[in-house]
């Protein structure tokens, strides 16, 4: 009894697999080239009766509105000595000879040219300064 001449649509109940199969070939093959390739990360563990050591304050260069540096080690003194490009070298050079895991942090009044705040940065990595980063906080002096 079909309607109009037609012939009835009989209903499939079966799923043809074999291009999911074919994918899931290609997609393991990929895998096991790829695999050994790549490198995985190497996780320095905690060995057992090792002491932390305590995280260490860093020095802080601050970048005035009239391009004149101020050093402060956050460390030992609240207070920050105002200093020039070459006594900045010196003084950051003789904290990390101490300390050589030190880091050194730069903030910058909000007017300051980004320019100056890379000049200083730039200074201090071509002395070999190891840990330079910025400081992204608010300056309310």
């Amino acid at each position: 009894m079909s309607r109009g001449g037609r012939r009835a649509r009989r209903q499939m109940n079966q799923i043809n697999v074999v291009p999911y199969i074919d994918v899931m070939l290609v997609l393991l093959i990929i895998f096991m080239v790829t695999a050994p390739m790549m490198n995985p990360g190497e996780i320095e563990l905690p060995q057992v009766g090792q002491q932390l050591k305590p995280p260490v304050a860093p020095l802080e260069v601050t970048i005035e509105k009239d391009g004149s540096l101020k050093l402060r080690d956050t460390g030992e003194t609240a207070k920050a000595q105002t200093v020039d490009e070459q006594g900045l070298l010196e003084q950051v050079r003789a904290k990390q000879a101490t300390n050589p895991d030190q880091p050194v942090v730069i903030a910058a009044d909000k007017d300051v040219r980004y320019e100056s705040v890379l000049k200083v940065m730039d200074m201090l990595q071509q002395n070999q300064v190891k840990r330079v980063g910025l400081l992204a906080k608010s300056l309310t002096n």
